[in-house]
């Protein structure tokens, strides 16, 4: 089905992504969506004031033209980050000690959601990585323009040899996509984040989400529900992303927060926007470039920059890197935070269930 702009839209109107274009690879060694970087920065032959010709890099990302006569990057980092082995021990630490402040929860479930491809079911690799001291994949991740993950499954977070499962579930749920009839419907991720899709539920926008569907929960507890949404976006794509993706995340962020849960953002693959971010992770907090993509990223979802943390996952690597682990547990321990905040919003109401809206 489309609306009058021609865009394809599913049940309540929830709008999809379309195919992201791609650009010719003959003209660039590298392309970043529709943006042209190349792997080799250019030499830029100019002038100096005494007439000397001098030789400066330069690469062109988010159209605009970067270059070491501008630098990239910064010398202090514009947000506070320690990275050392102890840094890394304390958040593996704080992970691991976390428990829900809401005594009739465990766990605190947290739900990614985002595009296909984006990185959701490789963030939740990376962190079960991180606590089994070498990487691993027990979330399926795909290499598919297609949704790899079909069906609700959530994750334990287990801590290290001989510790007890932190209190943190990543639930994996299949991304949106570019069709009604491959992607999430509004009607479906609502039913998830109120807890009434049982686990390992296959989605398929022909069958949605009903009181008949087999293992339904009716009478969703606290611990049944979605405690914290985050939304993940690929920074190679920021720029290349469908105009209609901007109003799909408006829609879910204003169902989400009538629900009253609180919601923030992963920036995945920062290592390919980056050339020194990609050499050396900690390069992330001085880059001009991430930052700019941030600011692209909060446009993108209509969400303040305070809320979105940049991560770079493990891929082809076959060895922990104590800086990608930084990143990486305290993207969690930001999640976490914000899922707090859920159980603090409610606890007053002592055993008695949040009050949602229950219609879509």
């Amino acid at each position: 089905m489309q609306n009058e702009r021609g865009e394809k839209i599913g049940s309540s109107g929830f709008h999809f992504l379309s195919t992201v274009p791609t650009t010719n690879t003959a003209t660039a060694k590298f392309t970043i969506g529709t943006t042209l970087v190349n792997d080799a920065p250019s030499q830029i032959t100019s002038k100096s004031s005494m007439g000397r010709k001098e030789n400066r890099s330069s690469y062109r990302f988010l159209d605009m033209e970067v270059s070491s006569a501008t630098q990239p990057w910064l010398v202090s980092q514009w947000r506070d980050m320690e990275w050392t082995e102890e840094q890394r021990t304390n958040l593996m630490k704080t992970v691991s000690s976390y428990r829900p402040s809401c005594g009739e929860v465990t766990r605190a479930q947290v739900l990614l959601l985002g595009p296909v491809g984006a990185g959701k079911s490789s963030f939740i690799s990376s962190v079960q990585s991180v606590f089994n001291g070498r990487v691993t994949n027990r979330a399926m991740v795909g290499s598919f323009s297609s949704s790899f993950t079909k069906k609700l499954q959530p994750f334990n977070i287990h801590g290290q040899k001989g510790e007890d499962p932190t209190g943190v579930v990543l639930c994996d749920i299949m991304g949106l996509s570019d069709g009604e009839m491959t992607g999430l419907t509004l009607h479906d991720v609502l039913s998830v984040i109120k807890g009434h899709v049982p686990e390992g539920h296959k989605f398929s926008p022909s069958h949605p989400v009903t009181c008949e569907t087999v293992g339904y929960v009716r009478r969703p507890s606290l611990q049944d529900q979605i405690h914290c949404v985050v939304f993940v976006v690929d920074a190679s794509k920021v720029i290349s992303y469908p105009k209609g993706l901007s109003t799909t995340f408006q829609q879910l962020r204003e169902h989400i927060s009538d629900l009253g849960v609180h919601q923030v953002a992963l920036l995945t693959h920062v290592d390919k926007v980056c050339p020194d971010t990609a050499k050396d992770v900690t390069n992330v907090y001085k880059s001009n470039i991430i930052q700019e993509v941030m600011n692209k990223a909060g446009a993108l979802l209509g969400m303040s920059t305070s809320y979105i943390v940049p991560v770079k996952n493990y891929s082809s690597e076959l060895n922990l890197d104590v800086n990608t682990d930084v990143l990486l547990l305290h993207a969690v321990d930001h999640i976490l935070q914000y899922a707090d905040l859920y159980f603090q919003d409610n606890t007053t109401q002592d055993t008695e269930l949040p009050k949602v809206k229950t219609s879509y």
